[in-house]
């Protein structure tokens, strides 16, 4: 069996780890990667250490079933990175890259053990067709390959410019690398973030951190930022859970939105704690004075009450498996609330909330929400939101692409795979597979959670698809 990947970010190091654990026999693997930095993706290549691994250990692991992988490579390492608010450690989203590649490596290495004939080539893939037996795949320096399964792990959408601010001087258009970008931001001059989600707060964190003194202003449709992460407890579900869940399944044929709450609500009323007070906290970030809410949070942080901390542990470790059983009138309902849902499944590490609330505090940073317009005009910036029009001479554009969009490198590939009728798009966004040798693996999956996916779910998906390619080649 031939097998390629295109793509060479965590999906793929998740895929590789589980194809190394369970194929018995040796074929061909081919990973197209025209990165500098294979194994990362975009969110953990070099960078400033300022950018940090947003979710405690426990959450990252890249090895499904083995929530302990990365906790046990960080070893010594964890001491030097510990949170002392949140009680873990918090290390530098390019030391997680490091995680990512040994791990890669690591699989490579026992691939080729066994007899696998393994090999990396670095250039994109921008098209791709089918004959009667096998999938084609162009490289962009004119390379042709053949393979029998080919995985699509081509890793998140890239931020769209919602304002059409182009190439105008003093816009950042694709915040990351920070290191590389921020070089670029005058120190007195007046920024503003268009976006409030974690995206903007790393900005906020890297420009504090390089010593920046001119004003900082976040803009955004909500003025919504995320949650702070709580200390971790030592507390396990015994309703939410993927066994109550599968249950309800096998019962009743479906899960809905509400089963979910019910189980919710029984986790909330076992620990003493009431779902209706729980809930209104929730809805009330909507309206409440973002200082105000992060200082309360803040505060919150060794609060035993459970609500968030169950809430948070599934959306990564449960939801992407509850999602696929739900039907599409509850999705939708979810999609409704996607920033609320974006803001608690994905929070901030309490030491960036402390930054962010010291800004606050001292007038340096606001939050302005109700966007309407920005335009480039003489040399600067003007924004419109609900407070009224304000200047800015950067503006950085740290606006979350949406769930299941493509990434701009991956465009041309993508448009070649629907002419080819290999793919279709999801009603939601992403591409379902039209061909059995076609596997799409991460956020670009149609049908996939309406948040981007976490880690746990990336390498969920990345089990589900070795195991997929492996029966196929038992058949």
């Amino acid at each position: 069996m031939d097998i390629a990947i295109v793509g060479a970010g965590a999906a793929t190091v998740a895929l590789l780890d589980t194809l190394a654990a369970t194929a018995a026999q040796p074929g061909d693997l081919t990973v197209f990667e025209p990165s500098a930095h294979p194994w990362r993706g975009r969110p953990y290549g070099p960078d400033l250490d300022t950018v940090l691994v947003n979710a405690p250990p426990a959450l990252m692991s890249i090895r499904h079933h083995d929530r302990g992988h990365y906790a046990a490579w960080l070893g010594e390492r964890a001491p030097a990175h510990l949170d002392g608010l949140l009680g873990q450690p918090l290390v530098p989203r390019a030391l997680y890259g490091h995680y990512l590649r040994h791990t890669a490596e690591t699989a490579l290495a026992a691939l080729r053990e066994r007899g696998w004939h393994v090999r990396v080539h670095a250039a994109r893939v921008t098209a791709m067709a089918a004959s009667a037996d096998r999938l084609r795949l162009r490289a962009e320096d004119g390379h042709v390959h053949q393979a029998d399964h080919v995985a699509l792990c081509v890793g998140a959408g890239t931020p769209h410019d919602h304002y059409g601010l182009g190439a105008a001087p003093g816009f950042v258009a694709d915040p990351y690398p920070l290191a590389r970008t921020l070089e670029q931001v005058p120190a007195e001059s007046s920024v503003a973030v268009i976006g409030s989600g974690l995206t903007a707060v790393d900005v906020v964190v890297s420009l504090a951190a390089r010593g920046h003194t001119g004003p900082i202003r976040l803009v955004s449709r909500s003025g919504l930022l995320p949650h702070v992460w709580q200390r971790p407890l030592d507390h396990r579900p015994r309703h939410l859970t993927a066994e109550r869940v599968s249950a309800l399944h096998r019962e009743n044929g479906a899960v809905t939105l509400d089963d979910l709450i019910q189980l919710l609500r029984a986790e909330l009323d076992q620990a003493g704690e009431d779902f209706d007070d729980f809930a209104a906290d929730l809805l009330a970030a909507r309206t409440e004075e973002p200082g105000r809410r992060l200082r309360r949070q803040l505060a919150a942080v060794d609060d035993p009450a459970i609500g968030r901390r169950v809430l948070q542990e599934t959306a990564h470790a449960l939801g992407p498996y509850a999602w696929r059983l739900l039907p599409e009138p509850d999705r939708g309902r979810l999609r409704r609330h996607f920033r609320l849902a974006a803001s608690l499944a994905s929070p901030m590490v309490p030491v960036n909330a402390r930054v962010l609330m010291e800004l606050l505090e001292s007038g340096q940073l606001t939050v302005a929400a109700g966007v309407r317009e920005i335009e480039a005009a003489h040399g600067r910036f003007r924004l419109r939101c609900d407070d009224g029009t304000q200047s800015a001479d950067v503006v950085v554009n740290a606006a979350n692409p949406s769930p299941q969009a493509v990434p701009h490198a991956a465009a041309q590939l993508v448009a070649s795979l629907l002419a080819e009728d290999l793919a279709a798009p999801h009603p939601a966004g992403g591409l379902v597979p039209a061909d059995p040798r076609l596997h799409v693996v991460g956020d670009l999956a149609g049908g996939g959670p309406f948040i981007t996916s976490g880690i746990l779910g990336v390498a969920a998906q990345a089990a589900r698809t070795a195991q997929a390619v492996l029966t196929a080649r038992a058949g």
